[in-house]
């Protein structure tokens, strides 16, 4: 069974900084896709940043050159810096793990999520 545990969530002033941590544990083999999702109330869940096994990241355009994925496979943690915070980036911040079951079969896992509050 895979868990994810996420933590570094919190309230911040506008301007500042606050960094996320997701460790993953259980059986976990063959990562495929390690990443960051968020909501706001009445929104619906929207990717914020993904890095795949290979080592390429992805970013949703609303946070680029503001925040930072970064994976330490050596203890299956996924990071990531959020700099420049704006009252609009506040929502409950997901982890997702995706793992190759089979050639065409892939399993999601979810953390519990951590929310981050901007305040202006």
């Amino acid at each position: 069974q895979v868990q994810l545990v996420e933590s570094g969530g919190g309230l911040v002033q506008a301007g500042g900084s606050l960094r996320l941590s997701c460790v993953a544990s259980g059986s976990i083999f063959n990562i495929k896709h390690m990443g960051w999702y968020r909501q706001a109330p009445g929104k619906q869940r929207e990717l914020v940043a993904a890095i795949i096994s290979g080592g390429s990241t992805n970013y949703a355009d609303s946070v680029k050159g503001r925040f930072t994925i970064s994976r330490d496979n050596a203890k299956n943690t996924v990071y990531l810096q959020m700099n420049s915070l704006k009252p609009e980036d506040t929502a409950i911040y997901y982890c997702k793990l995706v793992v190759v079951i089979t050639l065409f079969a892939t399993n999601d896992y979810w953390g519990q999520g951590t929310q981050v509050t901007v305040s202006s």
